[in-house]
Formats: C-alpha cells, structure tokens, sequence
C-alpha cells in the first residue's frame, strides 16, 4: 500500500524540566486508509497529533507527509494544506455567523477563486449532509450537526489527510453516531486518510487499523479484531472497552460457549442467536 504519513524515531519534549512526552515513536500511515490512535489522557496521543500537520516539531527523529518533512520550512503550509484538523470543541471552530459563511471562511484564506469556492461548498455541504442547513445559524445546531460542519470546512479544502483529535468526545451517542457515519462514508467512498486520536474504544473499533499509547510509547498495533481478542493491555492501559467485548467477555467467563471475534454488538446478537438455535 501507499505511504502517506512516515514518523521515524519521533521524541517530544515540552521543556528540559519535564519528561519525554513521545519517545521513539515509528509508524506509517497508508493512504486511504482509517488509522485510530487511542490512550488514555496524557499518554502522548494529542502531542503526536500536532506533530503529523507540523504544528509540533520533532526534537529528534522525522515526520514525512506525502514526502514532506514537517521540520522544513519551505514546505510546512503545503503539508497544513494536505492535513486538516478537526477538535474537540465544535464551537471553538466556527468563525462565520452561518453554515455557508463558516465553510467558506478557510477557502477564502487560501484564496481560491469564487467559482471554485461555490463548488467546493456545495459539494462539502453534501457529503455531510448539511446543505439544507447552508444559511443557519451554527449556533442553532446540534452538537453533531456542528461536528459536521466543522469537517466540511476541512473537506472543502479537499485535503489528502484528515485528523479527528478528540473530535466525538463532547457529543451525546446520536452526535457521536452521525460523525462516525459521516467520517466513515467520507473514508470509503471518497479514500479521504482519517487520524482519529480517541481514547474512545467505542469509536476506534470503526477503523481499520489500531496504534495503543502508553506514557509517551506505542505499546500495542495491530486490527481491532485482533487486538480486542486480547483485552488485559487495554484495561492496563486505562481504556474502557466497548460495550460488545465487556458483554462478550463476561458470557464467556460463565462458560457460554462464544468465540473472540465478535467486535460490534449486532455480531455478538448474532453469535448468541447462531448458539442459541443449535441447542
């Protein structure tokens, strides 16, 4: 598959006083591909977050977006450009007084040509399902609404890499589901590379690949079908799991006769109803 993101070696600090926030972090990142990065708060993900759009400069070791070196100065706004953000806090993002204004404000400060700027919007608009929404108040939305537009401003951008940093943690379920839906559409149909930096294993089981972070470290990487099969890391580690896997691991420990390899909850009804008529 083809690289997209390259960290080597990557170490963080944030002064000479303080521990190493990241410490010899190697990985890839492949394009097309839904990479979750998970931890609990303060194991480095956020700061490694900051370091794939250049945000944060590695200290020692390197990071290469589509062949760019963050550190390198005469490329750092090609790679902002290749990388969009979404945070935590929705309404920290909105800078317009409507949908249509908020969208278009990043379009403007890259100054595309209008033509290309109503295109653009439209077709952003769209992919989140948000167009009938273009003239409303961002204030008026639904926190999951307002996630959606936050990414539709980054999509109008039409970046090869978006990175969701906390992106679905301040939402209720029904907000959490809409983005999850959204990202994963977004994903599949038009190969757009998601970073979702979560310590929300509900979310991550979603993606196709997994990097688990302790203290400043990779720890475990791997597909989540795999990686949930054995769960004692990620409990160690401070993550709580999904719903499906919790249920999935205490009929087992009661000797129901399941497999490891339910992840969602409609395989785990599956798996039980598959049981229950061969009794």
């Amino acid at each position: 598959m083809e690289k997209i993101i390259e960290v080597r070696d990557l170490s963080y600090r944030y002064s000479e006083e303080h521990p190493l926030v990241l410490k010899e972090i190697n990985f890839t990142v492949n394009k097309g591909e839904w990479l979750s990065i998970v931890g609990h708060n303060g194991s480095g993900k956020s700061t490694l977050a900051k370091c794939l759009n250049g945000l944060i400069i590695p200290q020692k070791g390197t990071v290469e977006v589509n062949g760019y070196d963050t550190a390198d100065e005469q490329t750092i706004w090609e790679i902002r450009r290749l990388v969009g953000m979404v945070f935590q806090n929705p309404d920290n993002q909105f800078v317009g007084a409507t949908v249509q204004d908020d969208v278009a404000f990043g379009m403007e400060n890259h100054g595309l040509p209008r033509a290309v700027m109503v295109e653009r919007l439209s077709e952003a608009l769209r992919l989140v399902k948000m167009e009938a929404f273009a003239q409303t108040e961002p204030h008026r939305l639904s926190g999951g609404q307002k996630q959606r537009v936050a990414i539709a401003g980054i999509v109008a951008l039409q970046p090869l890499i978006i990175i969701m940093d906390e992106a679905t943690s301040m939402l209720d379920p029904e907000g959490r589901r809409e983005i999850i839906q959204t990202v994963r559409d977004l994903n599949k149909k038009h190969q757009l590379t998601v970073i979702s930096i979560t310590h929300d294993l509900e979310e991550a089981i979603h993606s196709d690949r997994l990097l688990v972070m302790n203290d400043g470290q990779i720890v475990r990487e791997g597909k989540p079908r795999d990686i949930f099969k054995s769960t004692d890391l990620l409990k160690k580690v401070g993550l709580d799991l999904p719903f499906a896997i919790k249920m999935r691991n205490a009929l087992r420990a009661k000797e129901v006769p399941l497999t490891d390899s339910a992840l969602f909850q409609e395989e785990l009804v599956d798996e039980l109803w598959t049981l229950h008529s061969s009794m």
